[in-house]
Formats: structure tokens, sequence, C-alpha cells
């Protein structure tokens, strides 16, 4: 069977460039690993990525490493369900693509919040 979205339909990709997702398969799969909860797919902003890195989490620069090439506004990005979260609670949450953003997203954040944030642009 294959995963849900918030939507109640299946999963969309969300990003294969840059390529995302907890598994790296360019969706906002997960499991018992993801201790991340890698869940919420979005299209990050500036503005996103700045306070992200305020609070410890560098997603701009690349890490070569981790086959990582940094994020810039406008990549789609599965994001952490509590890192969304806050960015919310401090007024930075970037666009949710609900297509793409995993059911399990609702057990950190409602359908409302989230549908408040839907990404009104193209899917792809």
């Amino acid at each position: 069977m294959s995963a849900m979205n918030v939507l109640g339909t299946e999963l969309v990709p969300c990003s294969y460039d840059p390529l995302t997702g907890y598994f790296r398969d360019g969706c906002c799969n997960t499991d018992a690993s993801d201790l991340g909860s890698h869940l919420i797919c979005v299209r990050v902003s500036a503005e996103f990525l700045a306070f992200s890195a305020l609070r410890g989490n560098d997603l701009s620069t690349p890490l070569p490493s981790h086959r990582f090439a940094g994020l810039k506004p406008g990549d789609r990005w599965c994001l952490c369900a509590n890192r969304w979260r806050e960015a919310l609670e401090a007024g930075f949450a970037p666009p949710v693509i609900l297509e793409s953003t995993h059911s399990r997203a609702l057990e950190f954040v409602t359908m409302a919040q989230l549908e408040k944030h839907r990404f009104q642009g193209a899917l792809h």
C-alpha cells in the first residue's frame, strides 16, 4: 500500500531536484527510524531559510559529504514536522504542498494550519 497525503489521496513526490525526503526518494515518506519526522513538503522562502539557520538548522549551506547542495528560495523540501510548527509559531512557516505532505503530519499540526499555508502556485 502506498503512503497517503493529508488530503487522503496517494502521496505525490515533493522534489527530485533537490532530491528530498528522509529516504532521499523525492517523497516525504517515513518510517519508525525517521526520528525527525520529515513529513511536510514545503516551498522554502528566504525568510524561512534565515529563520531555520538562526534555530541551528542551516539548510542553505552545501554539505557535499552528505550530497546536499544547499537550498535556495523556491526549492521544495520535506521538512521536519516540528520545525514547520516552530516556524509557524514564529511567523515564518513556508508554504505547504498538501498533495506531497505525508498524512502523519497531522500528528503534529492541524489540517487547518496546513491549509492556511497551502502553496498556491503550480504543483510542478
